[in-house]
Order: C-alpha cells, then structure tokens, then sequence
C-alpha cells in the first residue's frame, strides 16, 4: 500500500474572507488553486447542497508531496455546526505561532512547546512551536471514534494503514500508509460520534486500478460506500476517477486515481488571485444584510 497517499482534509467554511487569513496570514500556507462551480458535486465533495460553491486548495506546497486543506463554500451558508468527529490537525511551525502573537489570533497554550489555535468555524489546529521543516510541517490529523480496535482494523486490514503508535493511556492510535506523509489519529471518544453539518472528509490516492477492487472488497465486507466509482469534471481541467467511503463511525473517506489526480492538483499560479476576485465579487454578504436576512445556519 506505499502507493496509497494521504492527500487533503475537506472543510467546510461560512467565512471565506476570515477563513483566507488563518490559513495565508496565521498558518503561512499558500493558495494552491481555486475553483467555483454552479453547481454541486456529483460526489458531494461540498457537501449536501446543489447551489453554487467554490472550492480552494491551500498548503504549504504542492499536493504531489504535502498534506493539504481543501476548503469548501457554499454561497449563502454562513455557518456550520460542529461535532466531535474532527479533534484537530498537527503541524509543525514556529511562524504560525509568531503569526498568530503578532496578529493577535487566539493561542492557548497546551502543552510543551504546542499550541491550540482555531480556523474560523471553530476547528482545532494545534502548532507545534518549532522550526518549519522543509518537508511537509503537516503531521498529523485527528478524527473522533466511537470503537477503537474496530476503526483500527478497518482503517489497516480493508485501507492498507500500519500502526505506527498505540497510546493506551491516551486512547488514541497513530496509523498511515508510510512514515514520511501525514499521519492519521484515531482517538476514543468513549461514546458516538457526532458529526454535527461541518463534517468534512478526507482524501487518499492510489493507483486508478486499485479503486475498483476497493469498492468491490467494501461490498465484500458490508462496509458503506456512500458514492461508487464516479468520474468527477473540472472546466478546464482533467477529470478524475473517485469511490467515496464511510468508516463504522461514519467519517466520509475519498480514494481518488492517482494519474490524473497528480495534473488536477497541479499548482495554479494564479490561485491567489483567482480567490481574491472570487471573494471580492461575492456580494452575499451585502445580499443578506440589504434585505435583513441572514446567512442559512447548516
């Protein structure tokens, strides 16, 4: 399974504008490509919702070798409920801590050296204060579970995942497909878990002659598949092959074929630029305020 990576975390976002500088002006990432749509995703990569919507990539370097976010907005969603499935994504800057000091973004220390922060919306970001590497400063994300020897043979006996530490005491388990990428926390809620409407999904490519065996071994076993082998459409863009999975607490899980994957997610020099007109031209806000309304509430 060393051909399997781990590639982008799904979050929902109601403020695009706020949401832009945590992630350019506190965490230090770039803005890798942009793209809107009219409509919604054919594999609900915005979720359930079939309006207009935008989707961004942000990171500290390509997806080829880094473990992105993909941010997704709906137009005329202002905010999402969280849960207690997403608990957090680790990674590794002293800058962003310095960042946040300077720009006076909420840090709360937690731990030697680690700070919990959070991306408009309410999602955990803890920062490790030390130096960026110069590999990918992403460690690791963390997801809620409601049983965890169950999550940990579905996530290394059907997805190919080795366990890489096992914490009794903190009930949590570390797995991934290989050392050098993101890693996967699993962690015992010691209860159900709660995905509230932010829920978001995460993302892993393999080889495209891999996804029909996954889904068939998902039948297999009467695991979910909450979309079946799809071809998704960009404009402009190349479409790429997906199977959409549900762990047993429910976390949405993509597969996506590798080889055309690697030239939708090419970094698109003019990303930043395309966001900036995007929100810039966005007159919901204005829309809703104008007629005393306000925002839906997912």
């Amino acid at each position: 399974m060393a051909l399997r990576r781990a590639l982008h975390f799904v979050f929902k976002v109601g403020d695009r504008a706020k949401t832009a500088t945590f992630y350019r002006d506190v965490l230090g990432m770039k803005i890798l490509r942009h793209e809107e749509f009219e409509e919604g995703c054919k594999a609900t990569c915005n979720g359930p919702y079939d309006g207009k919507w935008s989707k961004t990539m942000v990171g500290f370097g390509p997806e080829d070798d880094h473990f992105v976010a993909e941010l997704t907005y709906n137009y005329g969603v202002g905010e999402y409920q969280l849960g207690n499935d997403f608990l957090g994504l680790t990674l590794q800057s002293s800058q962003a801590v310095r960042n946040a000091k300077r720009l006076g973004w909420p840090l709360t220390e937690v731990g030697e050296a680690l700070y919990l922060t959070q991306a408009p919306g309410g999602y955990p970001f803890y920062l490790v204060d030390k130096e960026q590497p110069s590999s990918d400063p992403v460690q690791k994300v963390c997801l809620g579970v409601s049983d965890l020897q169950k999550s940990t043979h579905y996530w290394t006996k059907l997805l190919g995942m080795k366990v890489l530490e096992n914490n009794e005491e903190k009930k949590t388990v570390l797995i991934g497909f290989s050392d050098s990428q993101c890693k996967l926390e699993l962690h015992d809620n010691s209860g159900a878990v709660d995905h509230g409407t932010a829920f978001g999904r995460i993302a892993f490519s393999c080889p495209r002659e891999q996804l029909p065996g996954l889904e068939a071994l998902m039948k297999k076993e009467n695991q979910k598949i909450l979309t079946p082998l799809v071809s998704l459409d960009t404009p402009g863009k190349a479409t790429v092959e997906v199977v959409i999975l549900a762990d047993p607490d429910g976390h949405e899980i993509c597969f996506v074929g590798d080889e055309a994957f690697s030239q939708l997610s090419m970094v698109d020099p003019k990303g930043n630029e395309l966001l900036d007109k995007a929100m810039a031209e966005d007159k919901s806000d204005e829309w809703f305020a104008k007629h005393n309304k306000q925002k839906a509430a997912a």
